[in-house]
């Protein structure tokens, strides 16, 4: 049976600001020198962040119209985009020409032809390739579009592509005393992140399944809302808690299928929402101390980077050498939605 391996993961990360200094030079005006504001921001754990949006123009874009900021998502996502698919490509390899699937995942940006047709021309990729676009998925969306990805390397034995980019800078709300806001503001960031399958026997984690569970009457407690002034982000204090409650049965249900339990995960590439939500994870585990130092560092150096911020986990991980036993990677979103994925690496 031809299984999917994740070759080679590459990224492309615009600009780093600091936490403080976005704070005192536009948020701290933005909220009008709110002191709840203040503690949001000094409790996120993020101490910088990426933006494709110089901070002197936050202003207004704040009250640009979502027209105008699809318009300079069309600008600068295809260039990101292809810097990353192309530290990917590299990573593992593999020339464009083998690729027969391209998948995108983005939620911050829309326009037909859309980025995956601007990647499959800049590559170029093969005429014959497919491509799958994930939008309006959320943070989530990167195991989603794994999942899609490795099914189709498994199924036509033929390396695949998978792209996550977010420009939520471009999404920046007029000033607002809602908390909810304000926590936004103070973790989301900008990033592109790729990653390439390969069929078969080549080097890398093996994709071995991918589980989900969505809590539907908990739906409203995130949402990302189109508006005439870009998309606004809902995000409820409600959903760490959530997010405890389900995370132990997905995935110890997860690793029941493929024989093992939590103690057997030997890293774990996490979604870093938020530090209270990297800590639901923690006590819906009970995990060691330290098992979620990498996500927790990502949070620290990137922010919440929407759906390519998993990928930036991983990355780490693999970074530090092979893996000596199974990593699961956990990402959150929408519906309310928790994924999963088990990944292993040759024995």
């Amino acid at each position: 049976m031809v299984t999917a391996r994740i070759a080679g993961i590459g990224t492309a990360l615009p600009p780093a600001y600091s936490q403080d200094a976005l704070w005192e030079d536009v948020f701290r005006w933005h909220f009008s020198r709110s002191r709840v504001a203040q503690r949001i921001f000094t409790a996120s754990a993020v101490r910088s962040r990426h933006t494709a949006t110089d901070p002197a123009e936050f202003k207004a874009v704040a009250d640009w119209t979502t027209a105008e900021r699809m318009a300079r998502y069309s600008e600068v996502a295809p260039p990101l985009g292809l810097e990353a698919v192309r530290k990917a490509l590299a990573a593992a390899g593999t020339d464009p020409e083998e690729i027969g699937l391209l998948t995108v995942a983005t939620c911050t940006g829309y326009r037909t032809p859309g980025l995956d047709v601007e990647l499959a021309r800049m590559l170029p990729l093969p005429p014959d390739a497919r491509r799958l676009l994930i939008g309006h998925t959320g943070c989530h969306a990167a195991l989603p579009a794994l999942a899609a990805a490795a099914d189709y390397v498994a199924a036509h034995d033929r390396p695949a592509v998978l792209l996550c980019l977010e420009l939520t800078s471009l999404h920046l709300q007029p000033a607002s005393i809602d908390p909810e806001q304000m926590v936004s503001h103070a973790l989301f960031a900008d990033a592109a992140a790729a990653l390439v399958l390969r069929p078969g026997a080549a080097p890398g984690l093996r994709v071995v399944d991918i589980a989900s569970r969505t809590d539907t009457a908990r739906r409203h407690q995130m949402t990302w809302d189109i508006t005439d002034l870009g998309f606004r982000m809902g995000l409820s204090p409600e959903v760490p808690d959530a997010l405890a409650e389900h995370v132990g049965p997905l995935v110890k249900e997860l690793l029941g299928r493929h024989g093992h339990d939590v103690r057997d995960v030997a890293a774990w590439a996490v979604h870093p929402g938020g530090p209270r939500i990297l800590d639901a994870i923690d006590e819906g585990l009970e995990l060691e101390p330290d098992a979620l130092a990498t996500s927790r560092n990502v949070l620290a150096e990137h922010g919440n980077c929407s759906s390519p911020t998993v990928l930036l986990v991983l990355q780490e991980i693999l970074a530090a050498g092979p893996p000596a036993g199974p990593v699961v990677a956990l990402a959150f979103g929408p519906g309310l939605t928790l994924y999963a994925a088990l990944l292993e690496p040759d024995r």
